[in-house]
């Protein structure tokens, strides 16, 4: 039994020394400050310094990546994690997306920030100003009613 505890421990260095090698990119897509989110929409200051503080890692393409990134396989679950996020929604190329995905996007925030699913639980502890306060999700919520009221007014 100890034998095969000290292959499967050697096993596990030479895997996670190994793994070094492999790392994923974490450069920033380029933006075009005319599609973000501050450009293509009406958002208050306060919303936008709550998007950036609790939101931007994963939801935009300025992305700020921690010192744990150069560690794999942490890496690989951070740029999964990032890559899934501007999949699902992305400020810096809000200005792509049609208006009927934006109405969509915006109820998304909203009841995801009132469900606490948003930022996600495991996000927050390395990152705890980005926990939002019941202050900070009713100004989201307002703001998104307001912008999609907006849209909702505009000719398609």
């Amino acid at each position: 039994m100890k034998k095969w505890l000290k292959i499967a421990l050697i096993v596990i260095v030479v895997f996670l020394v190994v793994a070094q090698f492999f790392r994923p990119s974490h450069v920033n897509p380029p933006i075009d400050p005319t599609k973000t989110l501050a450009a293509t929409a009406q958002v208050p200051p306060n919303v936008q310094s709550i998007f950036e503080r609790s939101c931007g890692d994963c939801h935009s393409n300025k992305t700020v990546y921690p010192w744990y990134n150069n560690v794999a396989p942490v890496s690989w679950l951070l740029a999964s994690d990032v890559n899934d996020g501007r999949h699902a929604m992305n400020f810096s190329e809000w200005g792509t997306y049609s208006q009927k995905k934006r109405l969509h996007r915006l109820k998304d925030i909203c009841d995801q920030v009132k469900e606490g699913d948003m930022p996600l639980w495991f996000y927050l502890p390395l990152h705890p100003k980005a926990k939002l306060s019941g202050d900070d999700i009713r100004a989201i919520c307002t703001w998104t009613a307001a912008e999609t009221s907006r849209l909702s007014a505009a000719p398609r």
